[in-house]
């Protein structure tokens, strides 16, 4: 990875790393219950959230992950937040994830974002393969995966416990078209 962190922009949008100053719009995203229905983090207070900020620079630290703010090209508006987590450098994958605060859903912001950090992935980390995990019953966000190109490749029954119930997880994944690796 790259000691400076590695910002992203498009004529709309700004992706930035992470600061103490978005403690409270990422609470709002992961104490939201629209956000977190099937997201698998969420948070009940402020103090709560920092656990989430840290998450963030560790990953940046050790190199497992990288994550950004999605914000407005001015960095006025915090929109979400998106990247790639369990980096397994020796299999050349990862995981992608990402979350908006919903006054934000259907502006085309994903749409936008998504292949942003997938090209980061390839390009920048040498990835060959970019997996995304879904709660089964996540239609919206297993649509949009599959806009992306994300291919289907199963799903995993009762494979998680989430609230006390038993969740499928249905799995997706992106090859990166230009890898050498085989």
């Amino acid at each position: 990875m790259t000691t400076t962190f590695p910002i992203i922009e498009t004529e709309r949008l700004l992706l930035r790393q992470f600061t103490n100053d978005d403690l409270e719009n990422v609470y709002l995203g992961l104490s939201n219950p629209d956000v977190i229905k099937y997201y698998g983090v969420s948070f009940n207070s402020l103090e709560a959230t920092k656990e989430q900020m840290t998450w963030f620079a560790e990953l940046e630290k050790n190199e497992t992950g990288i994550w950004w703010a999605v914000c407005s090209k001015d960095g006025d508006t915090f929109y979400g937040a998106g990247g790639l987590n369990a980096i397994e450098k020796e299999n050349k994958k990862a995981e992608i994830g990402f979350w908006l605060l919903p006054e934000y859903w259907g502006k085309g912001i994903m749409k936008e974002v998504m292949p942003l950090i997938c090209k980061f992935g390839f390009e920048n980390l040498g990835l060959h393969r970019i997996e995304g995990f879904v709660d089964a019953e996540n239609t919206n966000c297993k649509n949009g995966l599959a806009k992306f190109d994300f291919k289907y490749e199963g799903t995993m029954v009762d494979s998680e416990i989430k609230d006390g119930k038993h969740i499928s997880v249905a799995i997706y994944a992106m090859l990166n078209k230009n890898s050498s690796s085989k």
